[in-house]
């Protein structure tokens, strides 16, 4: 009797210690691990970084750092002497013949102290001046840019009466203001078949710098005296220039002293001829 209790109280306790150990193996199994997995290296995994991750650039403004286009101020073609005909284009300015321009002198007496010499047996003929203008032109050689235009001096007065001409220091006019003069210049001239491009062309060939005080492109003329048994009875012109907007002063020099002489210009549509010498006669 004692031994059957015996063997059921151990083969009870045999049984208990049986479910505590396969409850302390279930539990370990069930239990999260304290150390955590190790992860892949951004390397590894070919991610990038998220601590050396470039930043993204800053978007620029529209127009940003873009260069912006020089303003010299003018607003419109410039014409002659800032009157309304347009400006050659770049490297396309009309060859300016030889003599170079001018020197000071006002508005009336442009190009004084330019002088033509020549030498001949002794004797000097010297040919000065000849570029003034009339007061009422305002320094503009009007009579030469009448004539290359065909029309008379007086009707290109007219025609000019219509512009407003920009001021020397103010870049020229505007481009509206271009083409108000245009259209106040061709209203007069354009029934004496002047057309808007030979316009421009004798106004940008006549064109010259009011602050500057220089003259429009010439030509200086020369001339030799013609001597006879040591006495000067004559002048022959061996350049007759062109440019002149007036009569220049003549003067020949020599052992029997000094003497001066008249020249006359004449006036045509060739800019290679315009204001040339025609005569010169002894006084």
């Amino acid at each position: 009797m004692n031994m059957n209790k015996r063997f059921r109280k151990l083969t009870l306790v045999a049984a208990l210690a049986a479910t505590a150990a396969v409850a302390a193996v279930g539990a370990a199994y069930a239990a999260p691990s304290l150390s955590p997995s190790p992860q892949p290296s951004a390397a590894a995994s070919g991610a990038p970084d998220a601590a050396q991750k470039p930043a993204p650039p800053a978007r620029q403004q529209d127009g940003a750092n873009k260069p912006k286009p020089q303003d010299d101020g003018r607003k419109g073609p410039a014409c002659a002497n800032n009157d309304g005909a347009a400006q050659p284009a770049a490297g396309k300015q009309p060859p300016a013949p030889a003599g170079g321009n001018g020197g000071p002198g006002g508005p009336g007496n442009r190009g004084a102290g330019i002088d033509s010499v020549t030498e001949q047996d002794g004797v000097t003929v010297t040919i000065s001046g000849g570029f003034d203008t009339e007061s009422q032109d305002h320094g503009r050689p009007v009579v030469l840019i009448a004539a290359a235009l065909g029309v008379p001096t007086e009707v290109f007065r007219e025609a000019f009466s219509g512009v407003h001409p920009a001021g020397l220091d103010s870049g020229g006019p505007t481009e509206a203001e271009a083409r108000t003069n245009k259209a106040a210049l061709l209203k007069v001239l354009a029934p004496y078949g002047i057309t808007n491009d030979r316009l421009d062309e004798v106004s940008n060939y006549y064109r010259y710098n009011g602050n500057q005080q220089a003259t429009w492109k010439k030509t200086l003329a020369t001339a030799v005296p013609v001597i006879e048994n040591g006495v000067v009875t004559g002048i022959t012109i061996t350049n007759p220039g062109a440019g002149y907007s007036s009569a220049p002063t003549v003067t020949v020099k020599g052992p029997q002293g000094t003497t001066t002489a008249t020249a006359t210009v004449k006036y045509t549509s060739d800019f290679a001829t315009n204001g040339s010498i025609a005569s010169i006669t002894l006084n």
